[in-house]
């Protein structure tokens, strides 16, 4: 005598055995027809219309369910693209925050220059109404360049 583990067998009927395997196959392409498409158990029965304890009793087709979820999680295929979607958009959002926030800061920058310039001109503005004078020396004399 061998040690042979015993494969349970299904203790269901072929009509309600089809329903099962139709349901996880509905399931797990995500296209549900009386659930939310959640893969769950409970899921899987009532896509299935038959029980709990009817599902219970078909352990062949819950261990390929388990398998199944073992091997590929309980993410549907509309919730894997949802998730990549959501991935795709927080990447887009931090890449936006991210300019944002540069230009925030040349924009407050920019608003310090302005600013300094102001003052500078209003300084300047009292100077000539205060009749003082004042030589403006050029940078560069006018006219045309000289070579040296």
């Amino acid at each position: 005598m061998t040690d042979a583990v015993a494969i349970p067998k299904d203790e269901v009927g072929p009509k309600t055995a089809a329903a099962l395997r139709a349901a996880m196959t509905r399931l797990f392409e995500g296209r549900p027809q009386r659930t939310d498409g959640r893969l769950t158990k409970e899921n899987l029965y009532k896509e299935a219309e038959v029980s709990r304890a009817t599902m219970n009793r078909a352990h062949v087709i819950l261990a390929e369910w388990d398998t199944h979820i073992t091997d590929n999680g309980k993410t549907t295929p509309g919730e894997a693209k949802r998730d990549a979607t959501i991935d795709d958009l927080k990447k887009r959002l931090a890449k936006k925050t991210q300019e944002c926030t540069l230009l925030e800061n040349k924009l407050k920058a920019a608003r310090t220059a302005i600013a300094a310039l102001f003052h500078d001109n209003e300084a300047l503005r009292q100077q000539l109404g205060k009749g003082v004078s004042t030589t403006v020396t050029p940078i560069r004399p006018r006219g045309p360049r000289q070579s040296r």
